[in-house]
């Protein structure tokens, strides 16, 4: 296990972008400069699961993580949030457990997800949905 100083990792979700600047410290994440624990209950846990994986695997979470987050809405910040906490951890950490334990359990905790919104198609009013047609 090789511990780096600071490294800044970013993590994308739909247009969503998050960059997490992780350090030696003692345990405290910060997303936008607020505590995560005054998120609401879902959003806290899937902040805390990158968290609780990391504890589990290297017995102890001692970094402090500061995230900053732009664009996007609530949700996907949320997403890429986590995201770049758990690629900041696999990174500084140096750990190949950690990097299969954070695998194993979601995929998506290393992987972003591609998927972004279609575009609309000319002359239909969305991406999909056609222009209603009446034979009379």
């Amino acid at each position: 296990m090789h511990l780096q100083k600071n490294t800044v990792i970013s993590g994308k979700r739909k247009t969503a972008i998050a960059k997490a600047t992780i350090s030696q410290g003692k345990g405290k994440i910060l997303i936008n400069n607020r505590n995560y624990e005054n998120l609401d209950f879902f959003r806290k846990l899937m902040i805390q699961e990158p968290v609780e994986i990391t504890k589990k695997v290297l017995g102890n979470f001692d970094f402090d993580i500061d995230v900053n987050v732009r664009s996007g809405g609530q949700e996907s910040q949320i997403h890429a949030s986590r995201l770049a906490i758990a690629r900041a951890l696999v990174k500084h950490t140096g750990s190949e457990e950690l990097r299969k334990a954070f695998l194993k359990y979601d995929k998506n905790l290393l992987v972003a997800d591609t998927r972004r919104k279609e575009a609309y198609k000319p002359g239909d009013s969305k991406a999909r949905r056609k222009r209603q047609k009446s034979f009379r």
